[in-house]
């Protein structure tokens, strides 16, 4: 598979847009419609910050916390009766948690590869610094 632009990523900002959105059409305003934007909008930051870094496992580790908090969020804020939100939160959930623990395992196999293409490799080579 590829080392940019892997399909998952693309998946997962598509899905980051339709939950971002989901609140629209079940009509939830408020505390909830906020939340599902929120997590909408941090998915598809991780997805892009994923396809701009593949070996980045913390932005992959972004979209599978993105799906725990959407999994769990008709228990926590209480709209389990509210059936289309539910679904879609459950649903939704479910296939980034799905999307982040794929993620996570091709990101640790790149970084591997290619160590160059995470975060954490930055080299200063234009600072020196002097000893006394």
């Amino acid at each position: 598979m590829r080392d940019k632009g892997r399909r998952a990523d693309w998946a997962a900002i598509v899905l980051g847009f339709a939950v971002g959105l989901s609140w629209i059409w079940h009509g939830m305003y408020g505390f909830s419609g906020g939340m599902f934007f929120l997590l909408g909008l941090g998915t598809i930051f991780a997805a892009v910050l994923s396809l701009t870094r593949p070996a980045a496992i913390a932005s992959e580790l972004g979209v599978l916390a993105a799906g725990v908090v959407l999994f769990v969020l008709p228990w926590l804020l209480g709209f389990t009766h509210i059936l289309a939100a539910a679904i879609t939160a459950w649903v939704g959930g479910g296939l980034l948690i799905a999307l982040g623990v794929f993620g996570v395992v091709m990101a640790a196999k790149t970084h591997k590869r290619h160590p160059e293409l995470a975060w954490n490799n930055h080299h200063d080579a234009g600072v020196t610094t002097r000893t006394p």
